[in-house]
């Protein structure tokens, strides 16, 4: 039993770690997985998805307003004191002097009516346009959710950039803290030996720390940059999560295209601007059919039940049924109708002048993105240059200090150089990233 029991737990205690380490599971995401899951996961495109819903079920509901209405009601009634009217006398005494009433009761104590109705809607100008709008509102929903995955793939490519961005950071960080620990290391053993001075070391010391510092900067940054990916994907920020995709990976050799007059077609703030257009046009067509009349048929059947003993009410029933047409022609308004038309055109002539304003707004987006991203093409060109030579500079410097014609001010100053370079050329690289985006985005090019 002992051998039994100690093989069960020896099995627990390798089950549980595999447990826990399988619940501690991280995701791994290219940038296209990253987007593919914002696209699925996002609170924004959920509500989008749901407004989209939300406008599918008011075409129908519009579409139901055009079917029969039907309705059904019943009553009862017990009159604890059943009206009473006076007639003439003489109704019943021809004898009865002139002028002289008698109080009549006309009714019974119980009253019961059930009855069904039903209408058709035969002719309504402003209904079918209505069928039409509805449906155009639709495609209206459906474009707002395509902007809405557009500018989340946007958020979560900038966020994804971020994090590459900030690892190569550390990694030249890391690099450079190496190089400067064994310059460290090497100057304090020719400070005991005597061939430096202190001053040498605490150069170099200073260095060190500040380069400790400022990785410990950009790994809190880097976590920032990781959480900022993680919210814009519509992940947890207690979620783990790794990128898959390196910043060499990336291309930025892009050439820009040129405005051939086909941006405007892919850009769907244009496309959404086109079919506002078509609901102002709408609009107007729906204000002047309130003008035109309309025509409805309607039928009723009912039963009336009545009785002075509440036991006997539902033995008889009286039938009432009834069928008929409503016309209903608009006179006079007061000019409501008149100026609701003229309000339609005037929201229909700002619409067009928004899609003028907009083709000019997109023009200048996609110069000034244009303009960017090759200042920025060639700006991360020079940087790297200055890395490169900063790297090479510092290279010559410390062979001169160790064959001692050079100064540990030279090694220190280089090495501040090399430390300013790389962080232009982190800059240099993340505005260039970040520039390719805008311009594929003014250029409509991200389409999810």
């Amino acid at each position: 039993m002992k051998k039994q029991l100690y093989i069960l737990l020896f099995s627990l205690s390798l089950a549980f770690p595999a447990m826990a380490q399988e619940k501690d599971t991280t995701a791994s995401f290219t940038l296209q997985d990253a987007i593919n899951y914002s696209l699925t996961h996002q609170t924004s495109i959920k509500n989008a998805k749901i407004d989209e819903q939300i406008a599918i079920n008011t075409v129908k509901k519009t579409i139901g307003i055009g079917l029969p209405q039907v309705s059904a009601s019943a009553d009862f009634n017990d009159f604890l004191n059943v009206a009473t009217s006076l007639v003439p006398a003489i109704f019943f005494d021809k004898d009865a002097a002139p002028g002289a009433t008698i109080p009549v009761k006309f009714g019974v104590k119980y009253n019961s009516t059930v009855g069904i109705n039903a209408t058709q809607l035969l002719f309504d100008g402003s209904y079918l346009v209505g069928l039409k709008a509805s449906k155009t509102y639709k495609e209206l929903s459906t474009k707002n959710t395509a902007r809405t995955r557009i500018e989340t793939a946007v958020a979560v490519t900038k966020a994804y950039y971020s994090v590459l961005i900030s690892n190569e950071q550390l990694t030249l960080i890391d690099a450079n803290l190496e190089r400067l620990k064994k310059s460290l290391n090497d100057t304090e053993q020719m400070l005991k030996n005597g061939f430096v001075e202190k001053i040498d070391v605490d150069r170099l010391s200073v260095l060190n720390n500040n380069l400790m510092t400022e990785r410990e900067n950009v790994i809190r940054l880097l976590a920032l940059n990781l959480n900022l990916l993680k919210f814009q994907m519509g992940l947890t920020i207690n979620s783990n999560i790794t990128l898959l995709d390196k910043i060499t990976s990336v291309n930025t050799d892009q050439t820009p295209i040129l405005n051939d007059g086909t941006v405007y077609q892919r850009r769907i703030e244009y496309s959404l601007l086109q079919t506002q257009k078509k609901l102002n046009e709408l609009d107007v067509k729906r204000y002047k059919s309130a003008f035109l009349p309309t025509l409805a048929a309607f039928g009723n059947y009912s039963r009336s039940f009545q009785g002075d003993n509440f036991s006997s009410l539902y033995d008889k029933s009286f039938p009432t049924s009834l069928v008929g047409l409503k016309l209903s022609i608009p006179i006079l308004s007061g000019g409501q109708k008149l100026y609701d038309v003229r309000n339609a055109k005037l929201e229909s002539l700002k619409t067009d002048n928004n899609l003028i304003n907009l083709k000019n707004s997109i023009d200048l987006e996609v110069a000034q993105a244009q303009t960017t991203y090759l200042n920025g093409q060639k700006s991360l060109e020079n940087q790297k240059r200055n890395m490169e030579l900063a790297k090479e500079v510092l290279r010559v410097t410390k062979i001169k200090y160790d064959q001692g014609v050079g100064s540990s001010l030279e090694v220190t100053t280089a090495e501040t150089s090399l430390k300013e370079a790389q962080n232009n050329y982190i800059n240099a690289l993340y505005d260039m990233l970040i520039n390719k985006v805008n311009l594929d985005k003014a250029l409509g090019n991200i389409n999810y």
